[in-house]
């Protein structure tokens, strides 16, 4: 397996559409549902995906290497997406609707959604939370990522993430209560 360091030195030599296909081959399905288990629409997710590594080619003669690649692009797609979230939510205001209503009829709407009522009820209870508390109760949740990688890579004390994450899965599991019938 290629290494950054492979990457790098190709960039560097010149052989730029090399090391690009290299970086998408090997991190591209792996940022993709990064972003996907946070922004849950497939189409957005894609959009973002792409974003992603337009700003990281673009400012690939600016990485020091002081973290890892994947690191580096991990953080660029997590500010994407919470740039993004933050502007859905200013259109969301404006329009009047909630964050949950309208993934609730985006969902029904994507044919790429297969889940089952708990499934779209949890993903609901996702987009009513905050952006930052979204990225971190996702890496939590469905990675189980440690609080140490998440933080290297959000800049965010650990203990600010464990609180963050705390209150995410309190939010959560009243939303899926409040909405569905099931002992606890």
């Amino acid at each position: 397996m290629i290494e950054d360091s492979d990457i790098i030195r190709l960039y560097r030599s010149g052989a730029k559409e090399e090391a690009f296909n290299q970086v998408v081959k090997i991190y591209g399905e792996r940022l993709y549902w990064h972003i996907r288990r946070i922004v849950i629409v497939h189409e957005d997710a894609d959009d973002l995906l792409q974003e992603t590594f337009v700003k990281a080619w673009g400012a690939m003669d600016r990485f020091r290497g002081d973290s890892g690649l994947y690191t580096w692009l991990y953080r660029i797609a997590t500010n994407e997406v919470i740039t993004f979230l933050n502007r859905k939510k200013i259109d969301t205001t404006a329009t009047m609707s909630t964050e949950p209503e309208a993934m609730a009829a985006r969902l029904k709407a994507d044919r790429n959604f297969d889940g089952d009522r708990l499934q779209r009820l949890l993903l609901q209870a996702i987009a009513s939370l905050p952006p930052k508390q979204r990225v971190v109760f996702c890496e939590r949740y469905y990675n189980e990522t440690p609080y140490e990688d998440i933080s290297k890579a959000m800049g965010t004390s650990t203990g600010a993430l464990k609180a963050s994450y705390h209150h995410a899965y309190n939010k959560v599991l009243e939303y899926v209560k409040t909405r569905i019938d099931i002992d606890y």
